[in-house]
């Protein structure tokens, strides 16, 4: 049986190197894991409690939540937005935070990672995804990190999955990532 492994993005630009990173996460994942790149996080309305009724949930939120549900983890790519979340990203956790106790996070293994312009490769978005996603009942791998700096020089004309570095390191991310998916349910 395949994990399924699904990919948000915190960034809705086409050409985002977040977006890159993602694409190449799919590319490299190793035998037995599948990772998922969702599509359609721009569709999703802000949450609100008033739409978050039973016959009346957007469409699109109802389609995050079922491929939320599907999902083995989750493998979060931020990148920073005046130091912190993207809003986009923070309302796919919001989302799938829901119901509260059991949302699609619950228990499931959730890794953060991404890259930025900036020196430290957006590393505070990171952090304040990994505490939004643990408020919200994910199992947030701790020790899972990959913050690249530099994003624009680094990948201005270079693909993510064909820099070795990078490629190496991505692979490793979803590999343990897969790993953990087995430690959580066991425990």
């Amino acid at each position: 049986m395949s994990v399924r492994i699904l990919a948000l993005v915190g960034s809705l630009r086409a050409g985002s190197h977040n977006r890159q990173l993602a694409e190449a996460a799919v590319k490299l994942a190793p035998e037995g894991a599948e990772v998922e790149l969702f599509e359609g996080l721009a569709d999703v309305p802000f949450y609100n409690e008033d739409i978050d009724v039973e016959g009346s949930v957007p469409a699109a939120a109802v389609a995050l939540r079922e491929a939320a549900r599907a999902a083995d983890a989750f493998l979060l790519f931020s990148p920073e937005y005046n130091g912190t979340i993207p809003a986009v990203l923070k309302n796919a956790i919001d989302w799938l935070s829901r119901p509260y106790g059991a949302g699609a996070f619950t228990g499931k293994p959730v890794a953060v990672i991404g890259t930025a312009f900036g020196q430290y490769g957006g590393v505070w978005a990171q952090d304040d995804a990994r505490k939004a996603v643990g408020i919200a009942g994910g199992k947030v791998i701790e020790d899972i990190k990959l913050s690249i700096p530099g994003s624009v020089t680094r990948f201005a004309d270079t693909h993510p999955v064909d820099d070795a570095e990078v490629a190496a390191q991505l692979t490793e991310v979803v590999a343990r990532l897969h790993g953990n998916v087995g430690e959580t349910t066991a425990a």
